[in-house]
């Protein structure tokens, strides 16, 4: 069987967001599928925000096998699912479907582990650091959850600052530590308390990749770590500003492997191929 051949036996699973065309997780799932020789596809399903609901029922009745979901999808899924994993109680979204063999949908939150163990191979340690999370959305939720995990003292600045007071006193609540909150407006004031900013907004993604939340006047300063959640482009706008500071920055690409990897053994059981993902998402670059 080649892998260009779609039949009745072919397994789905998909992306879920609105928009979806700049994710690059179709080619790093596809490729998967592809080297493992298994007869599976990965689509990518716009969805609009009302249509939600429908679209999870969807799952279900077309046979797909589970999907993922992005913004603005990964808050707002939890009340269509039948069940949640403890992590994904924990941070309040989800960004992983399974769809069970009964039919009944799994919802679990592998941002958070994507997030850890790509984290973890910087040997940036995280426990008593001062950390800066600029976004209070999906992605920022499962990031405060692991730096709040880890001992990390975190701040939330956010456009909307009763978003990001919300997300503080929550994580706290549920983790305990030290979380603060405000505006975006405040990075001037916050840039220089904070050792580590963690980026998890979508500002700065492709096509728009010359945006960025960061103030050009604010300066980064060596010794401090940025990591931007985003993948695409390779080197954000962020990042440069960073560099340009003397800060060590790093995009999202390896929490996207990650938690799509573990998103992959979720859905099919079996051991993802990191190293072919990597290569189709840096050829999706091109």
């Amino acid at each position: 069987m080649q892998f260009s051949e779609i039949n009745g036996e072919t397994k789905l699973v998909g992306i879920m967001g609105w928009p979806v065309a700049h994710t690059l997780s179709p080619i790093m799932h596809n490729a998967a599928f592809r080297a493992l020789e298994m007869n599976w596809r990965y689509v990518p399903l716009p969805v609009r925000p009302a249509d939600l609901r429908d679209a999870m029922v969807g799952l279900r009745a077309l046979g797909f096998r589970g999907a993922n979901l992005t913004v603005p999808h990964k808050e707002t899924t939890i009340p269509f699912l039948d069940g949640i994993g403890e992590a994904a109680g924990a941070i309040g979204a989800v960004n992983t479907v399974v769809v069970r063999d009964d039919g009944s949908l799994f919802g679990e939150n592998t941002d958070a582990i994507g997030f850890r163990d790509d984290f973890g191979t910087l040997r940036v340690k995280l426990a008593g650091r001062k950390a800066l999370v600029l976004g209070a959305g999906g992605a920022a939720r499962a990031v405060v959850y692991v730096l709040l995990s880890q001992g990390a003292e975190v701040c939330i600045l956010n456009r909307s600052p009763g978003r990001a007071e919300h997300l503080a006193a929550e994580m706290a609540a549920k983790l305990g530590g030290n979380a603060c909150s405000g505006p975006l407006s405040q990075i001037a004031e916050m840039a220089s308390w904070a050792e580590i900013v963690i980026q998890a907004t979508q500002v700065g993604m492709w096509p728009a990749s010359d945006a960025s939340v960061w103030p050009d006047g604010v300066p980064f300063q060596p010794g401090q770590v940025l990591y931007d959640v985003v993948y695409r482009p390779e080197e954000t706008r962020i990042m440069k500003q960073a560099r340009a500071g003397g800060a060590m920055a790093f995009n999202g690409l390896g929490m996207l492997l990650r938690q799509g990897g573990a998103a992959f053994r979720l859905w099919t059981g079996r051991t993802p191929p990191l190293e072919v993902m990597e290569a189709a998402v840096r050829l999706g670059w091109q």
